[in-house]
C-alpha cells in the first residue's frame, strides 16, 4: 500500500489576515456552495482533500469503484458519497453537477487542495452579488517534490467555480475544458495541485491520457502520420522547454517537458496504430464513452439574481 504521508503545504502568496472562515461561512445573506471531488484510487489524496474544503455547505465525492482505501478514508469524513463508473473527467463531472444541492459549485480534483486564503475569498465572493457566472483559478502544480514555474505551467489555469446553471463540460474522454458564457475573472489566490509524486505514476498517466485523447481521435475521424508523430512530440519539447522556459526549472523541467513530449508521440502513435487495425477491418476496442443526452444538457436552474 502506498504511503499515506502528507505532502509538504504551501501557503498561498501575497495572503493578509481577513475575515475569518467561520464569519464568512456563517454569513445569513451568502450564496452557499457545494464542493465536486471526483476520484480513484486516491487513497494518498483524498483526506488532505477533504479536509481542505471543510468550508463548504456540502462535499459531493464520486468515486469510480477505487480498488484501495479511497472509499473507506473518504466516509470517514462529513461528505456525501456516490460511485459511477468512469467516462472521463468531464462526463463524471457534469454527472456530478446534476447531484449537488447548491447552485454554486466548486470542482476540485483529489490531489489539489484549496489554500485557506483561497476559501475566504470563494465564500467572500458568494457573501455578495456575484458579478458573473464562473471564476477560473490559477494552480501552483508540485512535480516530483518541486513546484514547476515554468515547462509551460506558468500560466495554468482553470475553471471551478460557477453557477451550475450556466457551466457544462463539452463531450470530451480528456483536456475538456467548463464551457462558460461571458467573462471569466480569475481570482487571486491559487490552488496546491500535488500533479506527480512519483515517475512510476507519471508513466501510468501518460498511458492513460493518450489512449483516452487516441480513442477521441479515432471517433472524430482523424488519422496520424509524420507530423503526428515526428513533428508535433518534437515542438512539444522545444515549446515547452525553451520557449516556455522550462529550461529554468532544472532537471525537474528537462523531466517534465520530456515526458510531456512522449505523451503526445504516444497519443498519435496509438492513433496510427487504431487506423491500421482498423484499414485490415479489426474491430477497435476503444475506452467507453458517455454518449448520453442527460450527461451533456445543462440542468434546469435559476440564474443568480443580479
Amino acid at each position: 500500500m502506498m504511503s499515506t504521508a502528507r505532502p509538504r503545504a504551501l501557503r498561498s502568496r501575497g495572503s493578509k489576515k481577513k475575515t475569518g472562515l467561520e464569519e464568512l461561512r456563517q454569513r445569513p445573506d451568502r450564496a452557499k456552495v457545494s464542493v465536486i471531488i471526483t476520484t480513484f484510487n486516491e487513497e494518498v489524496n483524498i483526506g488532505h482533500c477533504i479536509e481542505s474544503v471543510h468550508w463548504a455547505d456540502e462535499v459531493l465525492v464520486v468515486d469510480s469503484f477505487s480498488t484501495d482505501q479511497t472509499e473507506e478514508i473518504a466516509e470517514r469524513n462529513p461528505v456525501r458519497l456516490l460511485q459511477r463508473q468512469y467516462f472521463g473527467s468531464a462526463a463524471q463531472k457534469n454527472w456530478s453537477i446534476d447531484r449537488v444541492e447548491n447552485d454554486w459549485v466548486f470542482i476540485l480534483d483529489a490531489d489539489e487542495r484549496v489554500t485557506e486564503e483561497l476559501a475566504r475569498e470563494v465564500l467572500g465572493l458568494l457573501s455578495s452579488t456575484p458579478k458573473a457566472v464562473g471564476y477560473s483559478v490559477r494552480r501552483r502544480n508540485i512535480v516530483f517534490d518541486r513546484e514547476i514555474k515554468h515547462s509551460g505551467w506558468s500560466t495554468d489555469r482553470v475553471i471551478r467555480l460557477f453557477h451550475r446553471a450556466h457551466g457544462r463540460y463539452p463531450n470530451r474522454r480528456v483536456h475538456a475544458d467548463l464551457d462558460i458564457p461571458g467573462n471569466v475573472p480569475i481570482l487571486r489566490h491559487a490552488l496546491i495541485h500535488y500533479t506527480y509524486r512519483s515517475l512510476s505514476q507519471y508513466i501510468e498517466k501518460l498511458m492513460n491520457y493518450a489512449e483516452w485523447g487516441a480513442a477521441q481521435a479515432f471517433r472524430e475521424g482523424r488519422t496520424a502520420g509524420f507530423v503526428e508523430l515526428g513533428v508535433r512530440p518534437l515542438y512539444r519539447f522545444v515549446r515547452t522547454y525553451f520557449l516556455q522556459l522550462g529550461i529554468l526549472d532544472g532537471l525537474h523541467g528537462l523531466v517534465v517537458c520530456g515526458l510531456q513530449a512522449y505523451g503526445t508521440f504516444l497519443k498519435y502513435v496509438m492513433l496510427w496504430d487504431y487506423r491500421v487495425r482498423d484499414g485490415r477491418g479489426e474491430k477497435v476496442e476503444l475506452p467507453a464513452f458517455d454518449d448520453s443526452v442527460e450527461t451533456w444538457e445543462k440542468p434546469h436552474s435559476e440564474p443568480p439574481v443580479a
